[in-house]
C-alpha cells in the first residue's frame, strides 16, 4: 500500500486553480522529487500534504488514513524548507532536539539521539555550536537532522538545496540518497532543479498548470518526455512539426528516422541534440554553425539549416566544428521522440 495518496486534490485561490484533481502515490521508502516552473503547483502539492494549505476537493491520505481535518503536527511528516527556518538563538543541539523536545522525549535520550543524527549528516561534534557561525551547507545539514529526529513517516523537502552553490548542491545530493537509503526515509522533496531531482529521485513528477504532465523513472522522463511542454522544460529545444509514415518523418528537416512503432500521421517531433550529428556537408542536411559552446565534457554546436528552425547538437571534444563552418547533419533514431500531436503541445 502507498504510504501517500493524493485523490483528485483541488485548490483554488480565487479564479486561479494551483491543483486540478491531482492523483499521486509515493510508496513506502521511495523517494520522489516533484519538478515544474513557478507557479506550476509543486509547492502548493506539499503544503496541502503538510497540512499547511486546505483542499477545496479531494483527499489525503497516509498509510491509508484521511487526513482531513488533521493537523500538521499529528500527521507525523517531517518539514525542510529552502531557507532551513533553524532558530537563531538556539545552538545546533538546541535546534535538532526541537522536535524530541515537544514529544517529551527525555534528556538522556534526547542527547544521544541529537549526536548521533548530527553524526549522521557530517557533523559530529557540533551540538554546542551556533547555527549563526555555521556555513549554508551545514545550516542545511542541521535542518535535515532537525527534520529527521522525530523519525517523520514522510519527510518533505522544498526546494531544500536552493540556496547552494552549484558544487556544494551536487555533493549533498549523493550524500542525502545514500542517507535516506540506508534509513529506508519516504520522501517527497520539490525542486526547480532538473539536475538535483534527476539525481535524488526513484521517481520524477512533472507538473504545469497545477496538473501532472508526466511521472516515471529518472530515465524514462529524460528519454522519453511525453509532451513538447516536458521536453522543452528538460531544455530540450530540437522540436518540430512532422508527419510519420512509416520508419520515417518528414519535417522542416528533412527526412527524419523514427524509432520503430512509432505513431503515424501528424505530431510533433523532438530530437535530442546527442541525435544531431555533424559530417561532412554533402552526406547532410547542410547547415551553418553559428554558435559553439564549451560544456566541459562536450561542445554545443547551434546548427542553422536553410530551412526549419536552428537545431542544437552536442558533440565530443575532439575534432569539433568552429563557428562559420558548413557542415551536414545526420539524425540517430536513437534520440528521436515522437512527442504529442501537431495541434497540441503548445502553450
Amino acid at each position: 500500500m502507498a504510504l501517500l495518496h493524493l485523490e483528485k486534490v483541488g485548490v483554488r485561490f480565487g479564479e486561479r486553480v494551483a491543483l486540478d484533481a491531482v492523483d499521486l502515490e509515493v510508496a513506502e521508502q521511495e523517494i520522489v522529487c516533484v519538478l515544474g516552473p513557478s507557479g506550476s503547483g509543486k509547492s502548493t502539492l506539499l503544503r496541502v500534504v503538510a497540512g499547511l494549505q486546505h483542499t477545496d476537493s479531494g483527499r489525503v491520505l497516509l498509510a491509508g488514513q484521511d487526513q482531513s481535518g488533521v493537523p500538521t503536527h499529528r500527521r507525523g511528516v517531517g518539514l525542510m524548507f529552502q531557507d532551513h527556518q533553524l532558530f537563531p538563538q538556539r545552538d545546533v543541539a538546541g535546534n535538532v532536539a526541537f522536535g524530541l523536545r515537544m514529544r517529551g522525549t527525555g534528556r538522556a535520550e534526547t542527547a544521544r539521539k541529537v549526536a548521533d543524527l548530527l553524526d549522521l549528516v557530517g557533523l559530529p561534534g557540533a551540538q554546542r555550536r551556533s547555527v549563526a557561525a555555521l556555513s549554508g551547507g551545514e545550516q542545511q545539514r542541521v535542518a535535515l537532522a532537525r527534520a529527521l529526529a522525530p523519525q517523520p513517516r514522510l519527510l518533505m523537502l522544498d526546494e531544500p538545496l536552493g540556496q547552494l552553490d552549484r558544487s556544494l548542491r551536487e555533493r549533498l545530493v549523493v550524500e542525502l540518497r545514500d542517507l535516506f537509503g540506508r534509513l529506508g526515509t519516504t520522501v517527497l522533496a520539490v525542486t526547480h532543479d532538473q539536475g538535483e531531482a534527476f539525481a535524488l529521485a526513484d521517481r520524477v513528477v512533472v507538473m504545469r498548470d497545477g496538473r501532472i504532465a508526466q511521472a516515471g523513472t529518472p530515465l524514462e522522463v529524460w528519454q522519453r518526455p511525453a509532451s513538447e511542454f516536458v521536453a522543452r522544460f528538460l531544455g530540450f529545444d530540437n522540436v518540430v512539426e512532422a508527419t510519420v509514415s512509416g520508419d520515417r518523418a518528414d519535417t522542416a528537416w528533412g527526412r527524419i528516422p523514427v524509432p520503430p512503432g512509432s505513431r503515424q500521421g501528424a505530431c510533433r517531433l523532438l530530437v535530442r541534440p546527442a541525435g544531431v550529428r555533424p559530417v561532412p556537408e554533402a552526406e547532410g542536411l547542410p547547415c551553418t554553425v553559428t554558435g559553439r559552446t564549451f560544456r566541459g565534457d562536450h561542445v554545443v554546436l547551434m546548427l542553422r539549416p536553410a530551412d526549419g528552425p536552428v537545431l542544437e547538437a552536442a558533440c565530443g571534444l575532439h575534432g569539433a566544428p568552429e563557428t562559420g563552418d558548413r557542415v551536414g547533419v545526420e539524425f540517430d533514431v536513437a534520440d528521436v521522440v515522437v512527442l504529442d500531436s501537431a495541434a497540441a503541445g503548445h502553450g
